[in-house]
């Protein structure tokens, strides 16, 4: 079975409480148990989630390192990472260079918001993006993980 690396950045802790109106009104637990389903059923089954959170930089770096180091593809939501962080964007380039997905995702549209949230230093080396669509961007990005795995 094949574990997928669904990494999220700062404050992403907080969702269902931090701009509900933005990021809408479930939890993280809330997409685990979303994603844990879909993992075990319709077309991602066969896949295990391993979603994390942190705060920290350096730790989402890690986390990226350990992606190489296992072979695991990676959902990953920089959160305000996304906007300037190239130490961030170095660890990701590594995840696709060793050739394994790196899905970037966005429960909301970066585009449709603030400028400075129009531009993204992961963009350039993910596989691909996923954005404004709450969780179903995480649920979509799953699936093409799982579509991309059994090419």
């Amino acid at each position: 079975m094949t574990t997928v690396l669904v990494l999220n950045g700062p404050n992403l802790g907080r969702l269902g409480t931090r701009e509900p109106d933005v990021y809408g009104s479930g939890t993280l637990d809330d997409l685990r148990a979303r994603l844990e389903s879909e993992a075990s059923t319709g077309a991602s089954a066969g896949l295990t989630i391993d979603l994390r959170q942190t705060d920290d930089e350096a730790t989402l770096i890690g986390w990226l390192h350990e992606a190489v180091d296992t072979s695991s593809p990676v959902i990953l939501n920089p959160a305000a990472f996304t906007h300037y962080s190239y130490a961030l964007s170095d660890a990701a380039k590594l995840v696709t260079s060793a050739g394994l997905i790196l899905v970037e995702v966005h429960l909301s549209n970066p585009h449709a918001r603030e400028q400075f949230r129009h531009t993204s230093v992961i963009s350039a080396v993910a596989t691909g993006v996923i954005a404004g669509f709450g969780f179903d961007s995480y649920s979509l990005a799953l699936s093409l993980v799982r579509s991309r795995l059994v090419r």
